[in-house]
């Protein structure tokens, strides 16, 4: 076992070296990527079946002698920190060195004087490492395999931009294997090591074009996520300067009574996390990312980047029960879910309005979390499953609409049923998956709302039940713009190439097939979890009156619409012109003005902007947001000391 989770962590790096050599855009370059990431792909399978079958995953901790290891790491840290400071020189973001120093030289401190007090425990494969494991593995591969298609068609009709496709690609690569390094280690120094490498390569990824507007923002992705890691260097030197904690890994954390010295390195910790799962006032990054290649949002959406931070909070949830950090980071969650929700509204642009519900549903996910209940961990797991495969499917849609349309707005998608019926289809089952009945993202948000009414809260259900209207009302208005057939709704070209469709059934299978598998994940992957997390024998969150009444949900989705076309067999059907405000002009797409002058009919969502607008909304939100975490710190960490 412990050869195949080496593998994992090594392979994808080895990988990137490979695709770095290759001729661009080549068949060989296809298929390497194929190959490789199939094998990566079974290999994280192989690993997490054998981990969620085992029943006992304690024996799954491996002591090693890590001397050779542990000095690739400290390079490994000196690289990156080179690296950002080479970069900040050159385009003159000075302030990005400030945040790269404080953050790792503390930590090279530690590692090269012995101050780390830390345990011989490095790698540590529990229940949900296993199931983070087949996130990384099936999704993010799945989003490799489609970038290696996509690149040649992003070059095509992007002349401008020059062509390092083969760089991009092998910095997806190196996130999947920084990934699969963070969610093995059990050393808190290695986890900052590998968490380090997916801040640097968000940077990278973002900054692709070289555009300045690109530099901007991968700068200020580059500097809030180096601030987390501030955060997490912080609570990393406060563990090893107090060797009464011997804090080796997150997983010893109990929920029994957490003292003060425990709560000061999660509260950092859990500060560290904010950053990195995009919440207020970090948001902002997550959005400028929007500038990269499609790939690039689908793997740090939906993968590894923003998945980071949630896991760090799960892992830290029993400790933040009852807790003042766990309120304030409750708060904060559902805060960003129901700002982001709104602010999803007010925009047309199909990349952002996706990068809003991402921030929106991270942000309940964080209240989950928060609250330390093991109903909210069951909710935030649920979501984080979900939402992966979900939202790595839109994504990836949208790319390949908006290479086919030229366009990915939301308005120039009236029609798309006709205009392009196969990408419409697997569009309109990725938004079902993240709101409608019987998808786990529903079901979950119900875990959720128990959680919050069991934690006393009246603001955080108001927060869940007014963000998940707004979440309806968006997707809806998206579903039904897919939907709605008007004027110049003809068939187009689908040049979707084979190979993203590789990527893209699987992943449209896999929603519809967690669908129904959903009382198996909860009592197979997700129960386990909160057995091992709060070291006891949890009763089951999901009862057999739950799975009865889901069970129902499923049945009637596919009995609504065979019953509705069963009672109109024999009936005599009429058409009836649609009400345009005018004279129908008779073809249901036309209408005669008060002037007598035929006008082509259109049909246009409303955006609310006037009422809250990103000008009206956003900045207010990241003040707030901005006030609240200083509060957590100002009173958690500096009433410590």
């Amino acid at each position: 076992m412990l050869n195949a989770v080496n593998f994992l962590i090594l392979f994808p790096f080895l990988m990137a070296v490979i695709i770095g050599f290759l001729k661009k855009a080549s068949p060989l370059r296809s298929a390497v990527i194929i190959i490789g990431g199939f094998s990566i792909m079974v290999t994280a399978i192989y690993v997490a079946v054998n981990v969620l079958t085992s029943g006992d995953t304690s024996r799954f901790v491996y002591l090693e002698h890590t001397h050779v290891p542990d000095m690739l790491v400290i390079a490994g840290e000196i690289f990156l920190m080179g690296l950002v400071c080479f970069l900040s020189i050159k385009y003159k973001k000075y302030y990005a060195i400030i945040f790269s120093l404080v953050g790792t030289i503390p930590v090279l401190w530690m590692d090269l004087t012995g101050k780390a007090v830390e345990g011989n425990t490095h790698i540590r494969i529990d229940t949900f490492a296993a199931v983070m494991y087949l996130i990384v593995g099936i999704v993010g591969i799945l989003i490799c395999i489609y970038a290696s298609g996509y690149m040649k068609d992003y070059h095509h009709h992007h002349t401008d931009v020059q062509d390092r496709s083969n760089y991009f690609l092998a910095l997806m690569f190196v996130f999947l294997g920084a990934m699969f390094g963070l969610i093995s280690s059990d050393n808190l120094g290695w986890i900052y090591f590998f968490w380090e490498i997916t801040s640097v390569c968000s940077f990278l990824m973002i900054g692709y074009t070289r555009t300045q507007e690109a530099v901007d923002n991968s700068f200020r992705a580059l500097w809030m996520n180096l601030l987390g890691g501030c955060g997490f260097a912080a609570g990393l030197l406060y563990c090893n300067l107090n060797p009464e904690l011997q804090i080796s890994n997150l997983s010893q954390v109990t929920h029994t009574s957490a003292p003060a010295i425990v709560i000061v390195p999660v509260t950092l910790f859990a500060f560290a996390a904010l950053t990195k799962s995009a919440q207020f006032p970090f948001s902002r990054w997550l959005l400028g990312a929007m500038v990269a290649p499609t790939p690039s949002s689908a793997l740090l959406h939906s993968a590894t980047m923003v998945k980071i931070g949630v896991y760090m909070l799960i892992r830290v949830a029993p400790v933040m029960a009852g807790t003042l950090t766990g309120i304030m980071i409750t708060v904060i969650g559902g805060f960003t879910f129901f700002a982001a929700s709104l602010l999803a509204i007010t925009v047309s642009d199909g990349k952002k309005v996706l990068a809003y519900s991402t921030i929106s549903n991270l942000g309940l996910i964080t209240a989950c979390a928060g609250t330390g209940t093991t109903e909210g961990v069951w909710a935030a797991v649920m979501l984080v499953l979900f939402h992966a495969v979900s939202k790595s499917l839109l994504f990836q849609t949208v790319g390949d609409i908006e290479n086919c349309m030229h366009s990915r707005d939301i308005e120039d998608m009236h029609g798309l049923i006709i205009k392009l019926p196969r990408l419409a289809f697997i569009m309109i089952i990725g938004i079902c998956g993240m709101f409608m009945a019987p998808f786990g993202m529903l079901v979950s948000k119900w875990a959720a709302l128990k959680s919050f009414v069991d934690s006393g809260s009246v603001w955080l259900v108001l927060f869940l039940v007014f963000g998940s209207g707004s979440t309806l009302f968006y997707w809806a208005k998206w579903l039904g713009k897919i939907c709605t057939v008007i004027h110049q709704s003809f068939e187009l070209e689908d040049t979707t190439p084979r190979s993203e469709m590789v990527s893209i059934f699987p992943l449209t299978s896999l929603i519809v097939i967690m669908c129904f598998a959903f009382p198996w994940m909860s009592g197979h992957m997700i129960q386990p979890i909160l057995d091992e997390a709060y070291h006891t024998s949890i009763p089951d969150v999901i009862g057999g009156s739950d799975i009865i009444i889901m069970m129902i949900m499923v049945a009637m989705v596919f009995m609504i619409p065979i019953g509705a076309r069963f009672l109109s067999i024999g009936k005599n059907s009429k058409m009836t012109m649609s009400y345009v405000a005018g004279v129908n002009a008779g073809d249901d797409r036309h209408y005669i003005d008060s002037f007598g002058k035929e006008r082509a009919l259109y049909m246009s969502n409303w955006y609310m902007t006037d009422y809250f607008g990103e000008k009206k909304l956003l900045k207010p939100c990241i003040y707030i947001a901005t006030v609240l975490v200083a509060v957590m710190l100002i009173i958690v960490v500096g009433g410590a000391f």
